[in-house]
């Protein structure tokens, strides 16, 4: 029998595989038995064994098994299924929010149940929510599994038990077949010590019994290893790729814009610091040529990344070009305009503005100036990236905090260059600084300019925790501050990143605290107002006719007030690291001793102990960054728009970051030697995101 190509093997060839479960896997950009075997568990569970009910423990998973005592639908604020669940050493009730009445039948008193899932305290005791389950035939024993059980990434009306299935269907092949296509040449593989390909796909699905549950995490495992190698690998020769096909096109020479700088920085009422005269070097020397710029300017908070941006901007004007400049917030985008008119105006440059709520009547002015070319600069939010945004001609795109933006959106910007074809240079911002195992991988396809001293007058944070139990001295350390002529912040943060919930907060948290402070003027401050509301009253903040300002995470970025020297943030255990840095960035921005209070609510875990120390204990930014790396992931540090790239199956930044020197040498190896298994690889890893990569 002639054995077939699991590549080109449909995934109809497993039994109960229709065109509709086709669809479903397409979902999920897998076409073909052997991109089901590429599709790797997130983790394992332990069901090896069945645990008695009276052994479970609070925040363990365990397989329990028992007889259903009672089954009944809850009403409180939201609807649930509740079952008893008993067996000979105790009780134990298992919670579904989600049921059909399929479901309900099947939980019915009387039967035997085997679940897994993890034990919570409820409203009656031991409770789990939603446990995976099987209800067990009478008088027949079910035998536990004998592996790990492979959780693995799904999507709607594709349960665990059915992937499983599956890959199980598709494992069996993979033993009657051909091995697995090796897209890496041999000469890699014993360079770098590689385990085999097709045995390291067996032992991730499979893993022994005797592995650790974590093994997947461990440097013993030589199968995650290779496939994170290769994974690493592709996405790199992927970014490399989009970097020498972005320098095939042809960018407009920037050449003028001297005397333009000179007077501009003459007009400052400082001077630029060394390192802001470095980094400006560089972007200029890339915006003389007619190859396009692809640069990432990091610079901690208040570090002066606005003025070097200035700087580029003249540049491109200077020489007859227009720049867009895109920020993710309009309190952000609309400090930028702000600053960029005060600048620019008195120059002769003319300054747009253009956001989602924009009115027709300035939107439509506003864009046929951008056409003529009146508008030299655009300063706005995603709305400078929409169809109907036309460029004259576009030299320079400087997007800031770019890692708030989805991919797509970015590419959408740079393909507004305007006439002759020519593609605009690109520099992205952030102050959140990017640890060097990121800008290795996420950022392979950007030069990198670091802004890394601060302007002199900037005075260090003070950053103390303190528990939520001793809320009433804080609020006598706002009055106090605020009744010797400074300002503060009141930062409100949820568990639900939902705009309306976090509004909410604030308005409660804003009604107690002017109760308690009466002689002080309290505002507010939050993501649903209107353009308008928000700058009535951050104007008012920054006159000092508001004391204390009650704020969501929406002031984490642009908002800047010298007088501001007290930040309080509650609930600061809920967010990141780098996201705390940006928000206590906003206070430490005059010549007062300024401080950062963190209202934490006890207990805390350990892993929030660790994090909010790197707060108290430093205020480096790459330090803070490389530490929010370790704890939180590379796709929290990025943020959860980051998606085409940082996605990653199985490879994670953090644990595997020694291996990009490695990666890095093998990525020149197949550049240069076997170009021909760049493309496979890629297609293998990246797959339909790669579109995603052209930032």
């Amino acid at each position: 029998m002639t054995k077939q190509s699991l590549e080109s093997l449909p995934l109809t060839r497993l039994k109960g595989v229709g065109p509709a479960m086709e669809r479903k896997f397409r979902q999920l950009g897998i076409s073909s038995i052997e991109d089901l075997l590429f599709h790797l568990p997130l983790r394992y569970e332990d069901r090896t064994r069945i645990t008695a009910i009276r052994q479970a423990r609070l925040g363990e998973f365990v397989q329990l098994e028992g007889k259903i005592g009672s089954a009944s639908v809850q009403f409180g604020r939201r609807r649930s299924l509740q079952c008893v669940v008993v067996d000979s050493t105790g009780i134990i009730h298992l919670r579904f929010f989600h049921f059909s009445s399929a479901q309900k039948n099947a939980l019915a008193e009387g039967s035997r149940i085997r679940c897994y899932g993890e034990v919570r305290r409820g409203r009656s005791g031991l409770e789990i929510y939603h446990p995976e389950y099987s209800i067990l035939k009478t008088g027949h024993e079910e035998p536990v599994s004998d592996t790990f059980t492979a959780i693995y990434p799904t999507t709607e009306g594709l349960q665990q038990g059915r992937m499983r299935s599956l890959i199980n269907q598709a494992l069996n092949l993979l033993d009657q077949a051909e091995n697995v296509k090796d897209c890496l040449p041999d000469e890699v593989i014993k360079q770098f010590k590689l385990f085999g390909l097709t045995e390291s796909i067996k032992l991730i699905h499979r893993p022994p019994l005797d592995s650790p549950l974590e093994w997947m995490d461990a440097d013993a495992n030589p199968g995650a290893k290779r496939l994170a190698f290769e994974e690493l690998l592709a996405h790199r020769l992927c970014m490399r790729r989009f970097k020498a096909n972005y320098a095939q096109r042809r960018a407009p020479a920037l050449t003028e814009g001297g005397k333009l700088i000179k007077r501009f920085e003459g007009e400052l009422a400082f001077k630029l610091t060394a390192s802001q005269r470095q980094v400006s070097a560089e972007i200029g020397a890339d915006l003389m040529t007619s190859t396009p710029m692809l640069r990432l300017l990091q610079g901690d908070v208040g570090s002066g990344k606005t003025l070097v941006a200035a700087l580029s901007s003249l540049r491109s004007i200077a020489s007859g070009f227009q720049v867009a400049l895109m920020a993710p917030t309009e309190i952000l985008a609309e400090q930028h305009c702000a600053n960029f008119r005060a600048w620019f105006e008195p120059l002769g440059i003319k300054v747009g503005w253009l956001s989602g709520k924009t009115r027709a009547a300035e939107r439509k002015q506003v864009l046929q100036q951008l056409l003529s070319g009146e508008c030299q600069l655009l300063v706005g939010t995603h709305a400078l990236f929409q169809d109907q945004v036309h460029y004259k001609s576009l030299g320079l795109i400087i997007v800031d905090e770019q890692h708030r933006f989805g991919v797509h959106q970015r590419l959408s910007l740079r393909d507004k260059g305007g006439a002759d074809n020519l593609s605009p240079h690109q520099l992205v911002m952030t102050a959140t600084p990017i640890p060097r195992t990121l800008a290795m991988s996420a950022y392979a396809d950007l030069e990198c300019s670091v802004i890394n001293e601060l302007p002199p007058g900037r005075t260090p944070v003070n950053t103390a925790l303190i528990s939520n139990s001793r809320r009433a001295e804080v609020t006598d350390r706002i009055l106090e501050a605020c009744n010797s002529g400074q300002q503060a912040y009141w930062v409100c943060t949820l568990i639900e990143e939902s705009e309306q919930l976090q509004a909410q907060a604030a308005e409660a948290t804003k009604r107690s605290l002017q109760s308690k402070l009466q002689n002080l003027k309290v505002g507010m401050i939050h993501g649903r107002m209107k353009a308008a509301q928000k700058q009535e009253i951050m104007d008012g903040f920054k006159r000092g006719a508001i004391h204390l300002l009650v704020a969501t995470t929406v002031i984490e970025v642009g908002v800047d007030v010298p007088n501001a020297s007290l930040m309080v943030i509650e609930n600061p255990e809920r967010l990141g690291l780098a996201q705390l840095h940006q928000l206590r960035g906003r206070v430490g921005r005059g010549s007062t001793q300024s401080h950062c209070i963190l209202l934490y609510q006890t207990p805390l875990s350990e892993n929030g102990k660790k994090r909010l120390t790197v707060m108290r204990e430093s205020t480096d930014g790459f330090f803070i960054a490389e530490q929010d790396l370790e704890l939180r992931g590379p796709g929290q540090v990025l943020g959860t728009q980051q998606t085409g790239l940082m996605t990653f199956r199985i490879a994670d930044i953090g644990r595997d970051s020694s291996m990009l020197e490695d990666v890095k040498l093998a990525s020149e190896t197949l550049s240069t030697k076997y170009p021909e298994s760049v493309g496979p690889l890629i297609s293998r890893w990246v797959g339909e995101r790669v579109q995603f990569v052209n930032v």
